[in-house]
């Protein structure tokens, strides 16, 4: 078990049952996946970046990404049907604590001129989006060997009854916020 998930199993549900007033473990709110997505707009005028971003982005997310196509044509953004446009990865269970711990205790606070998150970003079913400008912030990628920085998104879905209980879940878990 990760240091993050046993954290969450005995310190984080004992302070939402508190602060929720709930008495179930059932009915507080989880996070139940994290999608992180990159558009691959680039790569259409460099080839390598296609390989380079999904390699990088997969090291991150710690699996495979599912390349994503474009679903019609469009000649004024230059893509064909078919074409390769993005990449993402879903990830839950181990996978996700892990990655979400990567993300508050390193990747954050590296992140330049970052002053927390904006809770604006939390839609009303509690899902928050963000996105991260510079990939280098990880710590598995060596900022010497990087040719080309981009940025991608990351999307936190979550089962909550509305958006405050999903702000006080994010909080709560160590989410910096504004």
């Amino acid at each position: 078990m990760t240091k993050f998930k046993d954290n969450y199993q005995k310190k984080i549900i004992p302070a939402l049952k508190k602060e929720l007033g709930v008495k179930s473990v059932m009915a507080l709110p989880r996070l139940k996946k994290v999608v992180i997505n990159i558009g691959l707009g680039r790569s259409l005028k460099d080839e390598k970046f296609l390989e380079v971003a999904t390699k990088d982005l997969a090291l991150i997310a710690g699996q495979k990404l599912k390349t994503t196509a474009a679903k019609q044509s469009i000649a004024n953004f230059k893509t064909r049907q078919g074409m390769i446009v993005g990449a993402m990865a879903t990830l839950r269970g181990e996978r996700m604590y892990d990655f979400v711990s990567r993300l508050i205790d390193v990747a954050l606070p590296r992140s330049r001129d970052f002053r927390g998150l904006n809770p604006k970003s939390i839609d009303k079913s509690g899902n928050l989006t963000i996105g991260v400008k510079e990939h280098i912030v990880f710590p598995e990628i060596k900022g010497e060997e990087v040719r080309n920085i981009f940025g991608f998104e990351i999307t936190f879905a979550v089962k909550a009854k509305n958006r405050d209980e999903a702000i006080v879940l994010y909080k709560t878990l160590g989410f910096p916020m504004k």
